[in-house]
């Protein structure tokens, strides 16, 4: 059974709140398609890496992220590569909304698994 949705635009300010709640920087790098549109979360974990995560639904219907970026390794070179990536997919799709989280206690959590296809 499929989930309900929230709205791209609501889940990326509740998102915002969360990390401001709890002292963790977050922003929206690009504003997309309010009600639908794609969200890539560039994850900045700065000595433990640097990730982009990509808002998917998995065959069963429920939601989840899916690394399309970066890694471990915490150098600059690394979050360059994802910074390259998500200004690709604006590229590609302007309605994609891109939000930075730079969490250097490692304090954030997805809030759906990350999955693999």
């Amino acid at each position: 059974m499929t989930q309900p949705r929230l709205k791209a635009g609501i889940w990326v300010r509740g998102q915002i709140g969360i990390c401001q709640a709890n002292g963790i920087t977050a922003m929206v790098v690009h504003k997309g398609n309010e009600d639908a549109g794609a969200v890539l979360l560039k994850l900045n974990r700065f000595a433990a890496g640097c990730f982009v995560y990509s808002r998917v639904t998995t065959m069963e219907g429920e939601l989840g992220w899916m690394q399309v970026a970066g890694g471990g390794s915490g150098d600059r070179e690394t979050e360059m590569q994802c910074d390259k990536y998500c200004c690709r997919q604006i590229s590609f799709d302007r309605d994609i909304w891109v939000l930075e989280v730079e969490d250097h206690k490692s304090q954030y959590e997805l809030d759906a698994p990350i999955v693999e296809f």
